[in-house]
């Protein structure tokens, strides 16, 4: 299983971007698709999920209305569209596949700085 994102890099506060994350080695369709991020000196964190069949999402407070997951099957791709980002954002951006059967995943992680 292979899960590698691109999209991260350096915005000014109030920025873009998206990121993506390319999964192959799975049955894309089967997990859930969730993107986590880790601040310096600071826990993972998760920041949204998309549930394998019905996409039912999931966020947290701190990017509620700003940030929205979604995912393409046929692409075997999940993207993080990330809006106003913040200086707050800052972290390592990582792709997560679980699924019950399987267990879960990660990718390489892709660092997001929001700094003017």
């Amino acid at each position: 299983v292979q899960l590698v994102e691109s999209g991260g890099g350096l915005v000014q506060p109030g920025g873009s971007l998206r990121l993506s994350c390319a999964a192959s080695g799975l049955t894309f369709s089967r997990y859930d698709m969730s993107w986590y991020r880790q601040a310096p000196g600071k826990e993972r964190e998760l920041v949204a999920r998309i549930i394998y069949n019905v996409g039912i999402t999931h966020y947290a407070d701190s990017v509620k209305g700003r940030f929205t997951i979604s995912r393409d099957n046929a692409k075997n791709t999940v993207y993080l569209q990330m809006l106003n980002l913040k200086p707050e954002d800052t972290a390592v951006y990582y792709c997560n596949a679980r699924w019950i059967v399987s267990g879960a995943f990660w990718g390489q992680g892709t660092q997001v700085t929001v700094s003017s």
